[in-house]
């Protein structure tokens, strides 16, 4: 019976020992690492956003785990494709929080596909931090929700005194696309800012979104005598009524949001579109800041090719996140989400960022950006005054 008990017990601690041992090996392997998910489209009609994104996120964790990492972990970016579609980002959400168990969510550039995985996120308690969403409704989701961008509210007052102050445009016509979002919550900002500086609208008409034939409305436009078009939607459809603009012998500028800000626009657009579009953005490749001048060196560097606002934006959010971390001391979303709301001027590649009270930004720079010889061209860079 001795023997036997002592058999017995040093087979239990022989599994104790291995159990443990196992166990311990799971969590060394994963308290080395730190993961962040990525929220965009890398295929779909809005890829021209997320790829870029992508690639932002991408070099900024790189950057970091040559450096060291955060508190001595590496950054492990997961990369779903999520088609700008929002039954696909709300499973890829769910499974980054339940599965993968993420310590952050990075995007999405847009805003109702922002929301969607927001709500998942604070359900779960993982911070969100989208790199492009600037309509309403998004922070008050839940204290786990951040977001690093130029919101409308704040450029578009900006814009419109450039508009109408400095370029003498008071006549302004405006384009709205009914089945878009971005474009029916961005209509109704611009509006309020043309009367309140005291322009004048003298046309309002709608498209949607896959429109392809623009002619009613242009012919309107050509009508209304006005000094700028204001459109309100994405880069597709600016294209195709700049187009049509070109082809009624029309010479107006089209002045817009950042939806425009996608490589699409001066492939489809090519010289109707050239020094015609404005849009305004919250980076530019052109003539970088100090600041921003050795991101765009090695982003041409990695990818040949120029950053855009969203690989700005979105490696500005991977940076950020490390900073809340390193100075919370924990990569648990429950503890350095506090840390992260308390950002104040940080000077990053997209500008100077700080969050209000209710984690929203604060962005120090309105960028208008052009298409000049098929590329981005700066047109103009104006301070906000807060």
């Amino acid at each position: 019976m001795k023997m036997r008990g002592k058999r017995k017990l040093a087979l239990i601690l022989c599994v104790l020992m291995l159990t443990t041992l196992v166990a311990g090996c799971g969590g060394d392997k994963k308290s080395d690492t730190i993961k962040l998910g990525f929220l965009g489209a890398k295929t779909g009609e809005v890829a021209n956003y997320g790829i870029p994104a992508e690639k932002g996120m991408q070099l900024a964790i790189e950057e970091i785990n040559q450096s060291g990492g955060v508190l001595g972990k590496k950054l492990v970016g997961i990369y779903d494709d999520n088609k700008g579609d929002s039954s696909e980002i709300a499973n890829i959400a769910t499974k980054y929080a339940t599965q993968d168990k993420v310590a952050a969510m990075v995007g999405d550039p847009c805003t109702g596909l922002t929301k969607v995985a927001a709500k998942i996120a604070q359900t779960n308690q993982v911070v969100l931090f989208s790199g492009g969403a600037t309509g309403t409704g998004v922070v008050e989701i839940g204290d786990y929700v951040f977001r690093n961008t130029l919101l409308d509210q704040f450029a578009v007052p900006v814009v419109v005194d450039w508009m109408i102050n400095q370029q003498g445009w008071k006549n302004i016509a405006v384009i709205t696309s009914l089945n878009n979002g971005y474009s029916t919550a961005l209509t109704p900002v611009f509006k309020d800012a043309i009367k309140k500086q005291g322009g004048k609208i003298v046309l309002e008409e709608s498209i949607n979104d896959k429109e392809t034939n623009f002619t009613a409305q242009v012919t309107k436009l050509k009508n209304a005598h006005a000094d700028v078009l204001v459109f309100t939607g994405y880069y597709t459809e600016a294209a195709l009524i700049m187009t049509e603009i070109q082809k009624k012998g029309l010479d107006i500028n089209l002045i817009g949001g950042d939806g425009l800000y996608g490589s699409d626009l001066a492939k489809l657009g090519k010289k109707a579109v050239e020094e015609k579009v404005i849009f305004y953005c919250g980076f530019s490749s052109d003539k970088p800041s100090p600041e921003s001048a050795k991101f765009v060196a090695a982003y041409k560097e990695k990818y040949n090719e120029e950053p855009d606002m969203f690989s700005a934006q979105y490696y500005d959010a991977v940076m950020i996140l490390a900073k809340a971390m390193q100075d919370a001391n924990s990569a648990d979303p429950k503890v350095f989400k506090n840390e992260l709301a308390k950002l104040k001027d940080y000077p990053g590649v997209s500008g100077i960022t700080s969050f209000r009270e209710d984690r929203e930004p604060l962005k120090s720079t309105v960028f208008l950006q052009t298409v000049k010889d098929g590329k981005w061209a700066l047109v103009d860079r104006i301070p906000i005054k807060y």
